[in-house]
């Protein structure tokens, strides 16, 4: 059975350095919870860098070159006009058209990857049965931590060795 432990800490460098040492010791299911953004959280969390970069990327060039060879094949290939003896491949022409929809699967890329990546939509979380825990998005510092029920009780005493306020236990959802 897993359980979530919620603490409270005062001050941002107590908060990263819990979460490096509950890192060092193998708990790999941590997250800060902050109403601002806390500087050195990802390596304290040992996040990777995001693939959602790469991913819009992708996306972008595949609706520009998609976009470019639609317009390339319906002008120029299958039904070319000849007006004013233009040519029926105008590369200038197909800019706007290039443009947008290449701006268009790329947010729509990284829309879908983020629920992918994610696993949106998460609408709720054990966490957020703690009453205090709503300070998170005002001025509070939470670190929570998802560990096996066996070992909870160490993970609460090293939380409260390293300098947390306020300790919560809260289980998985479906248990008791």
């Amino acid at each position: 059975m897993r359980t979530w432990l919620v603490a409270e800490f005062a001050g941002e460098p107590e908060l990263l350095a819990a979460a490096r040492a509950l890192r060092a010791r193998g708990h790999a299911d941590l997250d800060l919870h902050s109403g601002v953004p806390l500087h050195g959280a990802e390596e304290a969390l040992g996040l990777r860098r995001s693939i959602v970069p790469r991913l819009a990327l992708a996306g972008g060039l595949s609706g520009a070159v998609a976009g470019y060879l639609l317009q390339w094949w319906t002008v120029g290939v299958d039904f070319p006009i000849n007006l004013g003896n233009r040519p029926p491949h105008s590369p200038p022409a197909f800019v706007p058209i290039t443009f947008e929809l290449g701006v268009l699967v790329a947010a729509g890329t990284i829309f879908l990857g983020l629920f992918a990546l994610w696993g949106l939509p998460r609408l709720h979380h054990p966490v957020f049965e703690v009453e205090a825990f709503r300070s998170a998005t005002i001025d509070g510092l939470w670190l929570s931590a998802g560990v096996e029920a066996e070992e909870a009780d160490g993970v609460a005493a090293e939380l409260e060795r390293l300098g947390a306020r306020r300790i919560e236990r809260v289980p998985e959802e479906g248990e008791p």
